[in-house]
């Protein structure tokens, strides 16, 4: 039965409601951004309307299946992990789009609400915004870009640990974490390679310019 709640929630997960939404507003979000067919390229593509709704759908779906299994006790703890790790996997590697979803954000604050009640995705929200105010400043009030932004999720998932440590979440939620992480950290690898490449070369050119 958990081989089947996962493949469930795997199916929930790959629904890409933010795609759709971008294709009723004629808008390809393939076409627009970095091409992350989820909820935040939505936003950027066909405003903050649609941008929202893809948001909710998205942290709906991994939200809503996952809760219900849990309260109504089909799955509890180490059981829990391959249904909610199924939900972030199916939005990343979705089977809709050939394989190739999104970044995956929207359905983890989704399927750590469901997990945790809120405890956690509350957290990691504190954490990320707590990253971008740092990011801001040392950017004298500038946007940050894309490839910081990537780095911010991928650090602020990072640091997540220390918060399940300090509040002594049981081991199953460790594992839940520790996927999760590769994840992201897998959907973000082109962002994190760029601004480790930008970083390099600069360090470079400052060496060059000071011998």
């Amino acid at each position: 039965m958990i081989a089947f709640y996962a493949l469930i929630e795997f199916i929930c997960g790959s629904m890409m409601f933010s795609y759709w939404l971008g294709l009723l507003a004629e808008k390809d979000l393939h076409m627009y951004g970095d091409g992350n067919p989820g909820a935040f390229n939505l936003w950027h593509a066909a405003g903050y309307k649609l941008g929202i709704l893809g948001v909710a759908l998205d942290f709906l779906k991994g939200y809503f299946p996952l809760s219900i299994l849990i309260l109504k006790g089909y799955i509890s703890g180490v059981e829990i992990v391959p249904v909610a790790v199924a939900a972030i996997l199916g939005h990343v590697f979705s089977p809709f789009l050939k394989w190739r979803g999104g970044k995956g954000i929207a359905v983890t604050f989704g399927v750590w609400s469901a997990v945790t009640r809120f405890n956690v995705s509350i957290a990691y929200a504190i954490i990320l915004a707590i990253l971008y105010i740092l990011a801001i400043i040392l950017n004298k009030g500038k946007s940050t870009s894309s490839e910081v932004d990537g780095f911010m999720v991928v650090v602020g998932m990072l640091t997540l640990v220390l918060y399940l440590y300090y509040k002594s979440f049981p081991m199953y939620i460790y594992d839940i974490w520790f996927a999760n992480l590769m994840i992201i950290t897998y959907t973000n690898r082109e962002k994190l390679y760029k601004l480790y490449k930008d970083a390099y070369e600069k360090h470079h050119e400052n060496n060059a310019v000071m011998h």
